[in-house]
């Protein structure tokens, strides 16, 4: 099984994989402020460290179940295309914004709560740095 990390440290993401064997997991200690997406039955996990995240999920985002799960994912599939062509071009669009594309599969089924958190990251990303996508 495929293990996805990604870490996304004052805004850009760094993807790693593991190992196909299956080893005991530990709870990694998450810096302060961090927010952890993980799907455990997918082993998918995205962990976000970026200032000021973890307050907008808890004070401006709408609850997870505002939406249905399908609305995230068809929003996410605009999000991560369009995130991924301005990751692509770091002349036209801010690197330090857009450091690497999203490796996220459309047909794989990673739940309400990643979708939902992914989603809002996108959200926040344009109400901190005035991004419109």
């Amino acid at each position: 099984m495929k293990k996805i990390i990604y870490f996304l440290a004052a805004v850009f993401f760094i993807v790693g994989c593991s190992s196909t064997t299956k080893t005991t997991k530990t709870e990694p200690q998450l810096p302060e402020g961090a927010v952890r997406i993980a799907n455990d039955e997918l082993e998918y996990e995205i962990i976000i460290i970026d200032p000021g995240f973890e307050t907008y999920l808890l004070t401006i985002a709408k609850p997870a179940n505002f939406y249905s799960q399908s609305y995230y994912e068809i929003k996410n599939k605009f999000y991560v295309t369009e995130w991924n062509s301005r990751a692509r071009s770091p002349l036209t669009y801010n690197p330090n914004i857009y450091a690497n594309v999203i490796d996220y599969d459309f047909n794989i089924d990673y739940g309400l709560d990643v979708n939902y958190k992914l989603y809002n990251y996108f959200k926040f990303v344009e109400y901190k740095y005035k991004q419109q996508f």
